[in-house]
């Protein structure tokens, strides 16, 4: 399997890390199975972060999805594509620690270097 495919389904499960710290921070006073987004929209914290830092996970893979099949679709080399779905990973784990941190202004930056990427990797093809 290309890395970039390998990159992609580790893409499609990142978004569950912060949810598990979001589980977390609901069932301590009682997971509201009836209206569970009413009950994340009032998290604080880390909680609210980590309610983020799915959401934003959510957002940058449908960007990437569509990136790898770009670049799969119109051969570009596939060292290329690894590496640059690689790095994007790295970006992404750096993104959801750095959400987690509260640190907003390095985690800004890893966010446009991750788009930067995507944008990269759908217009390799012309790039490279």
């Amino acid at each position: 399997m290309p890395t970039m495919f390998t990159c992609l389904l580790i893409a499609m499960l990142l978004p569950f890390l912060p949810r598990i710290l979001t589980f977390r921070a609901q069932f301590k006073n009682g997971y509201d199975n009836h209206e569970p987004r009413r009950q994340q929209a009032n998290l604080t914290g880390l909680g609210a972060r980590a309610v983020g830092a799915h959401q934003n996970s959510f957002e940058a893979l449908l960007l990437f999805a569509c990136a790898v099949m770009i670049a799969y679709v119109t051969q570009v080399d596939p060292v290329i594509c690894g590496q640059l779905s690689i790095v994007f990973i790295v970006s992404r784990v750096a993104f959801i620690a750095l959400y987690l941190l509260d640190m907003p202004g390095p985690r800004s930056t890893v966010w446009t270097i991750g788009l930067g990427l995507t944008i990269t990797l759908a217009a390799a093809r012309w790039i490279f």
